[in-house]
């Protein structure tokens, strides 16, 4: 437990009553009306958007998930992360457009706008509580375990009280504000949540413990894990960290945040853009600041955390009040925060707070939007007034955060989380790709995928729970089996039914393509989504190599991402 000053709780107390005043002020709009709640008028800026994007994926539980990556894997361990650029690329270049084109307020409702008969109903009024419910309260769940741990250490509040007092915030002002409250706290959030870490991974890094960065590197517990690639000659390290996540994972997973073809709350941000050139600009800048401008503060707090706590046992000594069900190497970030001093600890501690409400009040907004639009008003009140729709809208919120609140005591840290919702999205994803253009696509394929993944991902996870398995299987092996089965078992039932309705796909091609092919221009947005991935990596591992002190390399990287961007200038107008 830190002692804050009289200056950091200033800090973080001035910072409650911003965002508690923002939502105050944007809900009497947001109250007017559904559209307003949950989509901002459709009337939002790119950059607004695109900084919203990434102050959501900067959870609470995200520094702790690559601080436990670094620690186990070494630098190179983000790998399973960072491969799903690929499928935010693809999000960029093939489907921002199509999405706002669609005019719809949820993801969900794509089903009826795309299938046709009760099979699309049923699926969208699944998908709305499967989606909207427990997976949100999965996703949720690990967040506030996160927050939690980094309370308990920082604060000495148990998990009950870290709970107790962050959701009575955050509930209030993502019910008042709706999404356009969210999307102005995510960039008050942002900037909060960047300055932090920046700030405290310049402080910790010339700790004396730590001696500055050129005996951080030196040290003899970091040598070993500051490749960016994996080792090649490591056989297992180079299945399940680079060929699994490059040649399966991002194409045949649903991860939130990173789902092939969009969708979630990144397709809540596109739909609420003023145009497609918004939408397209928005998820492009996400990718750029999620996978290039982040990562390395975390990293290099990671690696400095093995100088000073080298092993599991070495934190659990200096933190005997941690509760042992909320040990692990997640913990050694929020460790390392208790060195930091008065005034920078209540910057950085604020910056953790609203790197955490900023994502749970994200993913409370989009899950009540579900259950409003998708099932409350679908299939139980079809004539609910838009006052109606907003009370339920406060109502789910409340309910999502006592859920997630709930089944954060079942869960153990973030890696957990993170592998238990790639098995349940594993074999989905290809779906989701090409359903856009595949047209045989039907509501019995996306049916098929959802419950088979969804019966593999809980055998392979109560399998793991027993005290004598019924069989043994590693994680990576697991993912595959997951997408083998599930892939092929959507493929065979959309081959073996032909529900496709003529007038109703015709009518979605006419409102997503317009007159035009759905493959026009296909060449120069492939050529796009390539230059677009070099181009965040080359700026990744520039970066990298420019704090390693290999400036040869980190120069050539560099002038590879300005041709990429050059390149992409030129293609932009063929893209949109």
């Amino acid at each position: 437990m830190v002692n804050l000053s009289t200056l950091d709780i200033s800090i973080i107390i001035a910072f409650f009553v911003i965002t508690l005043c923002i939502g105050i002020w944007v809900s009497k709009q947001a109250g007017k009306n559904s559209a307003e709640f949950f989509l901002s008028g459709r009337n939002m800026p790119w950059w607004l958007l695109g900084v919203s994007m990434v102050a959501t994926t900067f959870a609470a539980d995200t520094p702790g998930l690559v601080t436990e990556l670094v620690r186990k894997e070494g630098v190179s361990g983000n790998w399973v992360w960072w491969a799903m650029l690929l499928t935010g690329m693809l999000t960029v270049f093939f489907y921002a457009k199509l999405w706002r084109k669609s005019g719809i307020t949820t993801d969900l409702e794509f089903y009826e706008l795309r299938y046709s008969g009760k099979s699309a109903s049923f699926l969208r009024g699944f998908r709305a509580i499967y989606l909207g419910v427990i997976f949100n309260v999965i996703t949720m769940a690990g967040v506030c375990l996160a927050g939690a741990k980094i309370a308990n250490i920082l604060l000495g509040l148990s998990q009950q009280e870290a709970l107790l007092y962050s959701s009575i915030i955050v509930v209030i002002y993502s019910s008042l504000g709706g999404l356009k409250g969210v999307l102005i706290t995510d960039f008050i959030q942002f900037i909060i949540a960047m300055i932090g870490s920046i700030w405290a991974t310049i402080y910790i890094v010339n700790l004396p413990e730590v001696g500055g960065m050129e005996s951080l590197l030196t040290h003899t517990n970091v040598v070993g894990k500051l490749n960016i690639l994996p080792d090649f000659s490591n056989s297992k390290a180079l299945i399940t960290l680079f060929i699994i996540p490059f040649a399966v994972q991002w194409w045949s997973t649903w991860y939130p945040g990173a789902e092939p073809g969009g969708g979630g709350y990144i397709a809540q941000r596109m739909l609420a853009a003023k145009d497609e050139k918004n939408a397209t600009w928005a998820t492009l800048f996400f990718n750029f600041a999620h996978y290039a401008l982040r990562p390395w503060p975390w990293i290099l707090v990671g690696l400095a955390s093995l100088v000073i706590f080298p092993s599991l046992e070495s934190i659990n000594a200096a933190f005997p009040n941690l509760n042992a069900e909320m040990q692990g190497h997640d913990v050694a970030y929020a460790a390392m925060m208790t060195y930091l001093p008065a005034g920078l600890i209540g910057i950085v501690l604020t910056s953790l707070i609203a790197a955490f409400m900023s994502t749970i009040s994200t993913q409370l907004n989009w899950g009540s939007s579900y259950i409003v639009n998708d099932f409350y008003q679908r299939f139980i009140n079809q004539d609910a007034s838009e006052k109606q729709k907003v009370r339920i809208g406060r109502i789910s919120t409340v309910l999502l955060m006592l859920c997630a609140a709930l089944f954060s005591f079942y869960i153990k840290s973030a890696k957990d989380v993170f592998d238990l919702l790639l098995q349940i999205g594993a074999g989905t994803g290809l779906l989701f790709i090409v359903r856009w253009f595949w047209r045989k696509i039907n509501p019995y394929s996306e049916i098929a995928a959802m419950v088979i993944s969804f019966i593999i991902a809980i055998i392979f996870f109560i399998n793991g729970k027993l005290d004598e398995p019924w069989f043994e299987m590693a994680g990576h092996w697991q993912l595959i089996t997951g997408v083998v089965i599930t892939t092929l078992g959507w493929v065979v039932v959309t081959l073996m039914t032909n529900v496709m309705d003529e007038e109703t796909l015709q009518k979605f091609e006419t409102l997503v393509y317009g007159n035009e092919s759905k493959f026009k221009n296909f060449g120069y947005k492939i050529a796009a989504f390539f230059l677009g991935v070099m181009g965040v990596y080359s700026i990744l591992f520039a970066t990298g190599y420019f704090i390693y002190g290999k400036l040869l390399l980190a120069l050539i990287l560099s002038i590879l991402a300005l041709v990429c961007c050059l390149m992409l200038a030129k293609f932009w107008k063929k893209i949109l």
